[in-house]
């Protein structure tokens, strides 16, 4: 089974969040900075009024609290609207 997002919305595998410590001290998973970049894995076909953009394999930045995370076959995701995507970094 695949994920194909529908209309401007696009599916991405978020880069994992770097994990830091000072003194020995351990972060938990709730206090890390959520990663604001990601891979775009699949990219609806657009809108009458908004044409896609972004394609797969795209590097993109998006917002801190963009997209709605979804799980899926033990891996997460993100699931956003392209207009939530803030740049697309190119080689």
């Amino acid at each position: 089974m695949n994920i194909k997002p529908l209309a401007d919305r696009v599916l991405i595998k978020p880069t994992p969040a770097e994990e830091t410590t000072l003194s020995g001290i351990i972060i938990p998973d709730s206090a890390k900075e959520k990663p604001l970049r990601g891979e775009v894995l699949a990219a609806g076909e657009g809108t009458k009024d908004e044409v896609m953009v972004v394609k797969k394999g795209d590097q993109v930045l998006y917002g801190k609290y963009a997209g709605t995370e979804i799980e899926f076959e033990g891996e997460k995701y993100l699931i956003m609207r392209q207009s939530d995507i803030l740049a697309v970094l190119e080689a």
